[in-house]
């Protein structure tokens, strides 16, 4: 890869890490929230569904401005919010501000996430895009590692408040990357869509069988994730009493497993299509979900037990995120932000719902965050194979 392309995907894989960052790197601190606020787990769990409904509202707005005004605009807009999104979370009162600032948080640093699937399409062909997007993913596997264990030191040495002052310091230096590093890649001859085409882009998407069905294959393969992110804290930390800052080491042992698969898939693309692996890895994710499931119920092997599954459940990402992105993303060139803020829009609102019904049917077991992780695998491979037309299989 040229140096410039090494620059622009390096920037890129900074910015598609907002997500894991935001949400992993404060993981450890639930429990302790659920403490200090003196709120009951659903509350708390709320911190993490609000910054999924962000996301997703986010990204709707981000994608036909993008699309209008260029790639970096809107990333110079949501960067400077989100360092005081991330400040004002530093010094929330409440955990109902909490909650609130949470969404305004995810609300501005998700156009990174839009920006960085558009530049990915206006630079690369379909098979290629695959392959880029599993070094984006790669990253967002590497930063579940590195966010927790940060987290759980960072709650441990200075308290839950300073994980947000760190996130805000990240927000300044990708901000200043985008300004000094990141080329502006859509093509100048390229017609510019008026925003008030925006919702019949939308509609005229959600129209497309096959976009339908890499956006909804994804997205609930995403949730399923989500939904053990959401759900972990508590399974790990509060049932089977592993502490706080021990936490990091096994979350990022399961995220090792994505770092690991989006290297197979990058491998699998040179001899297999892309269809072919996606179909695969949606197949083995019912597999792992049902395994987690009667794992969770029995509770026959103890920690070890839930473990096992849901490393395979979170490395599958792998091999199904990169495939349905870039087969979502190929046919739309003319409106490839709008179709990626739509496809990022559709993955976390499924997340919020996933994350929730985490929340809602908490019972004290790991049965409801297995529950919702397997559904969520049965469901990305029944609307991939429902919706993707056949001779794209």
């Amino acid at each position: 890869m040229k140096n410039k392309n090494f620059r622009t995907v390096l920037i890129l894989s900074a910015l598609v890490a907002f997500a894991p960052m935001s949400i992993d790197m404060y993981l450890p601190a639930l429990p302790t929230l659920e403490r200090f606020f003196a709120a009951d787990t659903a509350s708390v769990q709320h911190t993490l569904a609000s910054f999924f409904l962000g996301l997703t509202v986010g990204q709707i707005l981000y994608g036909p401005i993008a699309d209008k005004y260029g790639r970096k605009p809107p990333l110079y807009f949501g960067l400077s919010l989100y360092v005081v999104a991330s400040a004002a979370c530093a010094l929330a009162p409440t955990i109902g501000s909490l909650i609130s600032l949470r969404f305004l948080q995810a609300l501005s640093g998700c156009a990174g996430m839009v920006v960085a699937r558009a530049v990915v399409r206006d630079l690369y062909d379909r098979q290629e895009s695959a392959r880029v997007y599993s070094v984006l993913l790669m990253v967002m596997g590497i930063a579940p590692i590195v966010a927790p264990l940060a987290g759980g030191y960072l709650l441990t040495w200075f308290g839950w408040r300073s994980i947000f002052w760190v996130l805000a310091l990240f927000g300044v230096a990708c901000l200043i990357a985008v300004k000094t590093g990141l080329p502006e890649t859509i093509p100048r001859d390229q017609p510019r869509i008026a925003l008030s085409k925006a919702m019949g882009n939308y509609a005229a998407l959600l129209a497309d069988r096959r976009y339908l069905g890499y956006a909804l294959s994804g997205g609930f393969g995403q949730a399923g994730m989500f939904a053990y992110i959401s759900g972990s804290p508590f399974v790990i930390i509060d049932l089977y009493g592993v502490p706080a800052h021990y936490y990091g080491w096994l979350f990022g042992m399961n995220a090792t497993g994505i770092v690991a698969f989006t290297q197979l898939n990058r491998r699998m693309l040179l001899r297999y299509d892309a269809d072919r692996v996606l179909d695969f890895g949606n197949l083995a994710g019912i597999v792992m979900g049902v395994l987690l499931l009667l794992m969770a119920w029995t509770n026959a092997a103890g920690l070890v037990g839930i473990l096992a599954p849901l490393f395979f459940v979170v490395s599958l990402r792998g091999l199904t995120f990169p495939n349905a992105s870039a087969g979502a993303m190929a046919p739309f060139p003319e409106k490839a932000g709008s179709a990626s803020a739509l496809l990022g829009s559709v993955q976390f609102a499924i997340a919020a719902f996933a994350s929730a019904a985490v929340g809602i049917f908490h019972n004290g077991t790991a049965v409801p965050m297995a529950a919702v992780v397997g559904t969520c695998g049965l469901l990305a491979f029944v609307s991939y194979r429902l919706f993707v037309p056949g001779d794209l299989k």
